[in-house]
């Protein structure tokens, strides 16, 4: 049976009506051969921003994107060696975005050290927050899309591999996204839900940890667009044969003390090593490895799974596993003993005054990294790993007149000047500290 014709199927979403399996399907496949345009594309994204989609939509939308492209079976060899199989369980994380969160770069390690097994599939910065591939780019010779024998050899040594998608994975997603991209259809709920779940359905997992993030910094800032999110994805994930367990966690201030590419590797391999733990990035870290390790079979509840994460850290386990998947990948033999891109220039944001820090415009925050070159405008932007925000304060902390509110990390003293002149009032002081949002939220399955 031939597919419905586009202009049918964005016809009957333009009306209102629910799209079925057929129609979504051929929608997709019309993304993948071409047989649907761009303007075409387009129309349909638009009908669905406007119209919505229900659950069941959405559902077989993530399935046909999933189904788009290959899909990866960690369990199966790739010849007749069997040492190239992998057990598993397969568990990743995924962020919807934030300023100075370096999750991703503790999580994998410490669920590799927990028996886990983590192909973490990662994207580049978007927009004022920054990306796990940019980051880890900033270690000498990293390779952020090995060929699929690298990849699988570095799961096999380490336990984890932090990369980005092949082309290959979810073509239909990519394609899509291009578009949404230009056409100001990126803010759809469906469409981001089925974005996301796509490339991770790819990816052959046995269960997810999402973290969205919520506040001033995060593309949701209010607690119910969150929720509305979270809940999404669990439902959706589950309606596609993917357990998922989802936090949400505050973005009203850099999660850790830097922002910035080569600053946040620096700042995650002191974590690693146990030099350095700031309290609000710790936490948030076990947060979402936790539930990951329950989902996984690998804990029987969260206080162990806690349990098990402070271990892998404390021991070294995890700063072990970080070290093996870096080499592995084509980086340093030793990570820790690296030299890392350093920025000539750091200069101080000084306090204008005595007081306690009230609230941080993040989002101003990691646009002044962006101008700095530490972000993309334009896709083909090259970004520059030295520069950021190093040693920003964090809500509640006292801070005297003249003692830095943060350092910037510039290329030159002209850039530097430009950065201290945007953040002029991103940070507001007061006389006493302030009620602080929760750090982490819960997002149960009766929730949705």
């Amino acid at each position: 049976m031939p597919d419905a014709d586009p202009r049918a199927v964005i016809r009957a979403k333009r009306d209102g009506h629910a799209l079925d399996a057929a129609q979504i399907g051929a929608f997709v496949r019309g993304l993948v051969d071409g047989r649907w345009s761009d303007a075409q594309a387009a129309a349909l994204a638009m009908a669905i921003v406007l119209r919505g989609m229900d659950r069941a939509e959405v559902v077989a939308l993530t399935r046909a994107m999933t189904d788009s492209g290959e899909r990866l079976r960690w369990r199966e060899a790739p010849g007749p060696a069997d040492a190239w199989r992998l057990d598993g369980p397969f568990l990743d994380k995924h962020s919807t975005g934030g300023v100075g969160d370096k999750v991703s770069l503790l999580l994998a390690p410490i669920v590799a050290a927990c028996g886990g097994t983590v192909p973490m599939i990662s994207g580049r910065g978007l927009g004022h927050t920054g990306g796990t591939l940019d980051k880890l780019q900033a270690i000498p010779g990293y390779a952020v899309r090995p060929p699929p024998d690298v990849l699988r050899a570095t799961l096999h040594a380490a336990g984890c591999a932090i990369v980005g998608a092949s082309a290959a994975l979810a073509p239909a997603d990519a394609r899509l996204y291009a578009i949404r991209d230009i056409t100001a259809t990126v803010e759809s709920l469906p469409l981001i839900v089925a974005s996301i779940l796509s490339k991770k359905l790819a990816a052959g997992l046995d269960a997810l940890v999402m973290d969205v993030k919520v506040g001033n910094g995060a593309f949701r800032t209010t607690l119910p667009e969150a929720r509305e999110l979270a809940q999404a994805l669990v439902d959706v994930a589950a309606g596609a044969g993917l357990p998922t367990v989802a936090r949400i966690t505050d973005m009203n201030a850099v999660l850790g003390r830097h922002a910035g590419n080569a600053l946040e590797v620096v700042e995650a391999l002191a974590f690693l090593r146990g030099d350095d733990r700031e309290p609000r990035l710790a936490e948030v870290t076990l947060a979402l490895t936790a539930p990951l390790l329950v989902a996984g079979g690998l804990a029987t509840d969260e206080a162990a799974a806690r349990r098990m994460a402070r271990q892998a850290l404390d021991s070294g386990a995890a700063a072990g596993r970080f070290t093996r998947m870096v080499a592995a990948l084509g980086g340093p033999v030793d990570v820790f003993a690296a030299t890392l891109p350093r920025a000539p220039v750091r200069r101080p944001l000084p306090a204008p005054q005595d007081g306690f820090v009230m609230a941080l415009d993040t989002r101003a925050l990691g646009e002044a990294v962006v101008a700095l070159g530490g972000g993309r405008r334009q896709v083909d932007d090259v970004v520059d790993p030295r520069v950021g925000l190093a040693d920003v304060c964090a809500p509640g902390q006292r801070m005297a007149r003249g003692e830095p509110l943060l350092w910037v990390h510039a290329a030159d003293e002209a850039a530097a000047d430009a950065a201290l002149a945007r953040l002029a009032g991103c940070i507001v002081l007061g006389p006493a500290a302030p009620a602080l949002p929760p750090l982490v939220t819960r997002v149960e399955a009766a929730d949705v």
